[in-house]
C-alpha cells in the first residue's frame, strides 16, 4: 500500500482565513497523518468515509468525499452501489439525500 497516492487535505485553502486552527487539524492531522497511514489503502479509507457520511445525512462533506473516492480509484458504480446498500441500514431518507448529491457531482 506505499505507493498510493499521497492524501493532502484543503482545510487552509477552503476555511484557513475563517477557522485556521481547524483548518490546521484538518491539513496536519486528518489528512496529512490519518488519510496517509499505510495500515488501509486511500480507497477503503474513501469507502469508510463515504459510508459514514451517508448514514450521518453529511451531504456537503459527502460531495467533496464522492470526488476523493473517485480519485482514490472508488468507480461511481461502486458508490452508486454503496449508497443503494446504505438504505437499508443508514435510512432511507439519507441514501435518497446522498445518491442526489452524487448525482450531481458525477454529472459536473
Amino acid at each position: 500500500m506505499t505507493d498510493q497516492q499521497k492524501q493532502i487535505g484543503g482545510g487552509r485553502r477552503t476555511i484557513g482565513d475563517f477557522a485556521p486552527k481547524l483548518a490546521e487539524l484538518t491539513d496536519d492531522v486528518l489528512f496529512e497523518d490519518v488519510w496517509n497511514r499505510t495500515e488501509l489503502a486511500a480507497r477503503d479509507r474513501s469507502l469508510i468515509t463515504v459510508a459514514v457520511l451517508v448514514a450521518g445525512g453529511d451531504a456537503d462533506q459527502l460531495s467533496f468525499h464522492l470526488g476523493r473516492a473517485k480519485e482514490n480509484g472508488v468507480s461511481e458504480t461502486e458508490l452508486i452501489e454503496a449508497i443503494t446498500h446504505l438504505a437499508f441500514y443508514a435510512g432511507w431518507p439519507k441514501a435518497m439525500t446522498a445518491i442526489t448529491t452524487a448525482k450531481q457531482v458525477f454529472s459536473a
